[in-house]
C-alpha cells in the first residue's frame, strides 16, 4: 500500500481471538530478504515469542514476515506456549513458501492466555490471501487491545543516492513503561544498510525515544520493536552523513509514535514533558525524570489541573539523585514555582491553573549548573484507567 515501504506488503484478519467483528491477527511480508534490528523487553519473565524473536535476532539470519496477534500475550506459558510459538511460524511459513525462522511472532493481550491454535489454523488461509489489501493503519488495528486509536507515521529520507521511506507502526496504552506500553512496534524501511550499523542507530533511536515515555510504570513481558531494512529501494546508507539522516528520520519518526502512545495512555487525558537539566551528569537527570513520571501524586494532580507544584519537587527529592537542595528550581508550564528552597510567583497560581488545561504539560526541573540532561515523557492518570484495567479481562 502506498504508505508502506518498497517491497511490502499487509495483511489482517479475523481470528476471533477476543471479539467478533474486528481483525486481530496480522502479517507483514517483504518480497526480498531483512536486516533485522531488534530491541526487547528486560522484564524476566519475557513472553514466547520475544524469547523466539530474540534467537533470530542473535543469528544473524535475514527475515522475510511479522506476524501479530492480540487476544493473548502467550506470556508465563511454559513450554506449550513456546511449542505454540514456533507453531506459528511454521504454519505462516508453509503457507508462504518461507522458513519459520524468517517469520518473526509477535503477540499481546492477557498474561497467562494461551493461543487459541484452533482459531489460528482457520485464519491462516484468510490472512494470506489479505496480504496487500491491508496499509499501515490496516496492520496496526489487528494488534491493537485497549488501544483507543491505531499509532501509526511515515516519513521519507533523502540519501545520497535518492529517496527511502521509513513506516512506524505501534500498539500500546496500557502496561506501558517500555525498558529495553503492553507495547508493541514493527519500523520498516526500504534501505540498505548493514546490519551492525542497523542495530546500533537503531538501539539509540529506541533508547531516545521508547524508552523515554511511562503511561503507568509497568515494563510488559511482551514489549518488543523490530526494525526490518529490505533494501527495495537499492538506495543504500553509502557514508556517515547518509546514516546520519536515516538515523535522525528514524528518531523522529519514532519520536512521534513514542507519543501517541503516552498520549492514548489509558483513562490519559494529558502528557506530560518532563525535562530535567542542570544534574551532574545525564544518568542523575534520569533519575529525577523517571521519578516525577512515574509519581503517582504527580500524574493525578496533573490530571485534575492542580497546580500542586510540591508533588512534583517531592517526588525530585526521592528520586535517588545527587544534587543541593537550595539549587533546584521548578518551572511550570512556563511559569516558575519553586527557587531556592521556597515557592515563588505564588500570585500566578491562577494563570497556572488556566494552563495546565492544556493536553501538554511542561514540568522543567533545574538541579543546578551542571552538564547532565534527560527528556522524558509521562501521561496522567484518571479514574478511567483503573475503570479499563479492572474490566481488562470480562
Amino acid at each position: 500500500m502506498d504508505d508502506l515501504p518498497k517491497g511490502f506488503r499487509a495483511g489482517a484478519a479475523e481470528a476471533c481471538f477476543r471479539k467478533a467483528g474486528r481483525d486481530d491477527l496480522g502479517l507483514i511480508v517483504s518480497d526480498r530478504p531483512c536486516v533485522l534490528a531488534a530491541m526487547f523487553t528486560k522484564n524476566l519473565f519475557r513472553a514466547a515469542p520475544v524469547r523466539v524473536c530474540q534467537e533470530i535476532l542473535a543469528s544473524g539470519r535475514e527475515v522475510r514476515a511479522v506476524v501479530a496477534n492480540s487476544g493473548q500475550a502467550n506470556a508465563c506459558t511454559g513450554d506449550e506456549g513456546l511449542a505454540n510459538c514456533r507453531e506459528t511460524q511454521r504454519l505462516t511459513a508453509e503457507a508462504l513458501g518461507l522458513e519459520p525462522d524468517e517469520v518473526l511472532p509477535v503477540s499481546t493481550g492477557v498474561v497467562g492466555a494461551h493461543l487459541k491454535m484452533d482459531n489460528w489454523r482457520k485464519a491462516l488461509p484468510a490472512l494470506v490471501q489479505s496480504l496487500g489489501s491491508r496499509d499501515a493503519e490496516g496492520f496496526t488495528r489487528a494488534f491493537m487491545t485497549t488501544d483507543a486509536f491505531p499509532k501509526f507515521a511515515m516519513r521519507e529520507v533523502s540519501l545520497t543516492g535518492g529517496l527511502v521511506r521509513l513506516t512506524v507502526m505501534a500498539k500500546g496504552a496500557g502496561m506501558i513503561c517500555p525498558n529495553m506500553a503492553t507495547m508493541l512496534c514493527v519500523a520498516l524501511t526500504d534501505a540498505c544498510v548493514e546490519r551492525e550499523a542497523w542495530q546500533a542507530m537503531f538501539r539509540r533511536a529506541v533508547n531516545a525515544t521508547f524508552n523515554r515515555v511511562s503511561v503507568d510504570g509497568d515494563t510488559s513481558t511482551n514489549d518488543t520493536i523490530l526494525g526490518l531494512a529490505n533494501c527495495a529501494s537499492g538506495v543504500a546508507a553509502m557514508n556517515a552523513g547518509d546514516e546520519k539522516a536515516l538515523e535522525d528520520a528514524l528518531t523522529a519518526i519514532l519520536d512521534t509514535v513514542s507519543h501517541m502512545l503516552v498520549a492514548d495512555g489509558e483513562g490519559a487525558s494529558k502528557v506530560i514533558h518532563i525535562k530535567v537539566s542542570g544534574a551532574a551528569d545525564d544518568e542523575e537527570a534520569e533519575l529525577v525524570a523517571r521519578s516525577v513520571g512515574h509519581s503517582q501524586l504527580v500524574k493525578t494532580a496533573i490530571y485534575g489541573g492542580d497546580a500542586n507544584w510540591g508533588r512534583i519537587v517531592t517526588a525530585v527529592g526521592y528520586s535517588g539523585a545527587d544534587f543541593k537542595p537550595e539549587e533546584v528550581s521548578l518551572v511550570l508550564c512556563g511559569i516558575e514555582r519553586f527557587r531556592n528552597g521556597q515557592p515563588v510567583n505564588e500570585e500566578m497560581e491562577a494563570e497556572l491553573a488556566e494552563r495546565l488545561k492544556a493536553k501538554d504539560v511542561d514540568v522543567d526541573i533545574i538541579l543546578g549548573s551542571g552538564p547532565g540532561s534527560y527528556s522524558f515523557k509521562a501521561s496522567d492518570l484518571g479514574h478511567e484507567y483503573v475503570s479499563l484495567n479492572a474490566d481488562y479481562r470480562s
